[in-house]
């Protein structure tokens, strides 16, 4: 029997980065239902069942088992000062042998973008992934119009590799992705995207 792994917290200067728990189902919802207007745009289609308890619980099941498998570290972004709930990070798709890598994907809630907060997480993320987690590549991709995603890559240190033709059913069309990466140790420099 596999043991589960010590449950991840990191510790940024604005937030606590932790996996879901039973407890966070009000804010969460709360939060995801406010916000669908501002997030919608960017995601897959939400199921009918999507901001209900039962769909909440399975997230966290997931979570919790995707984190113990090492499969993926799914957090949500926890202001330190009062608790609110901001959004959530995770590095998914994790891959070990020749590849060390992940990709990771991220929202938040309407009230607390362009605050810096994704920014804070996404290079805590990756210090975790390259300095606990020994990966050497980690991705991101997102729609080309969606500029404050491609800000946000590109502000933490993702440089821009190219596009993925019908990468992800986005708001239920098939759509085109840019795809971002970031390298431990990475010598690229920067790089211009028109």
């Amino acid at each position: 029997m596999r043991l589960a792994r010590r449950r991840i917290r990191i510790h940024t200067e604005r937030m606590l980065l932790r996996l879901p728990v039973h407890n966070d189902f009000r804010a969460w919802t709360a939060l995801r239902s406010d916000s669908a207007g501002f997030l919608k745009p960017w995601e897959p289609v939400w199921a009918n069942d999507h901001l209900t308890r039962k769909s909440f619980t399975g997230r966290v099941h997931w979570s919790q088992r995707s984190h113990d498998q090492g499969s993926a570290v799914p957090l949500f972004m926890i202001r330190a000062e009062d608790e609110v709930l901001l959004g959530a990070i995770t590095l998914d798709n994790i891959r070990r042998g020749p590849a060390m890598a992940g990709t990771i994907g991220y929202w938040i809630g309407a009230p607390f973008a362009r605050r810096g907060y994704m920014k804070e997480a996404i290079e805590a993320v990756c210090h975790h992934a390259f300095e606990s987690m020994d990966l050497s590549r980690i991705e991101a991709a997102c729609l080309p119009e969606n500029t404050a995603s491609r800000g946000v890559l590109e502000k933490s240190g993702f440089k821009y590799e190219g596009v993925a033709q019908s990468y992800l059913q986005i708001a239920g069309r098939w759509r085109n992705h840019v795809l971002y990466a970031n390298l431990r140790g990475d010598r690229r420099g920067k790089t211009r995207v028109g």
